[in-house]
């Protein structure tokens, strides 16, 4: 039986995206995983649409694309609208409510229709979204334990940003306890 699971990522350039992606990746491989990583930017780095793939296995990963990935985190409107038709059958969306119209929703989806943006500006600043969703993301999909995730904080977040772990960790086990 094969531990694989993939996702996209995908927001405005500024919130995060590839952090978490990045974040996720080092997670999976401390946990023993087989990962791959692709990060796509848009025109512009901050405000721009900004995407990544990550793809996590046991086994040797044949390709790092993702053409119906097993389940996304989409943070904004425009990214639901390119990414959640691609959604395999039975796959988890986690999307951002603070952003994104439930009307846009495809109601035979799986998804998690979360307030990232509120959670995170009541924990302190909206800038923590990403991990909010990431802690969603993880117990919707069972991928890592959020313990994985938390640890390898201190390797992926930079010494100069190190004081905000503490705040990180907090945003990722909210979003995973709303779940």
């Amino acid at each position: 039986m094969s531990r694989y699971q993939d996702v996209i990522i995908a927001g405005f350039g500024g919130q995060g995206v590839m952090l978490i992606g990045n974040l996720l990746a080092q997670a999976g491989m401390e946990h023993g995983l087989d990962v791959t990583f692709i990060p796509v930017y848009g025109a512009e780095m901050r405000g721009g649409t900004a995407n990544c793939t990550v793809v996590m296995d046991e086994h040797a990963i044949g390709s790092p694309l993702v053409r119906r990935p097993l389940s996304t985190i989409i943070l904004n409107q425009p990214s639901l609208e390119k990414f959640q038709p691609r959604l395999a059958e039975g796959g988890v969306q986690i999307v951002n409510s603070s952003l994104v119209e439930k009307s846009a929703l495809e109601p035979q989806r799986r998804t998690v229709y979360i307030p990232v943006n509120d959670m995170a500006h009541r924990l302190g600043s909206v800038k923590m979204a990403n991990m909010v969703a990431l802690g969603a993301w993880l117990k919707a999909t069972g991928a890592l334990p959020p313990e994985a995730v938390r640890d390898a904080m201190h390797r992926v977040i930079s010494q100069h940003y190190a004081r905000l772990i503490p705040a990180n960790v907090k945003a990722l086990e909210a979003g995973y306890a709303f779940v």
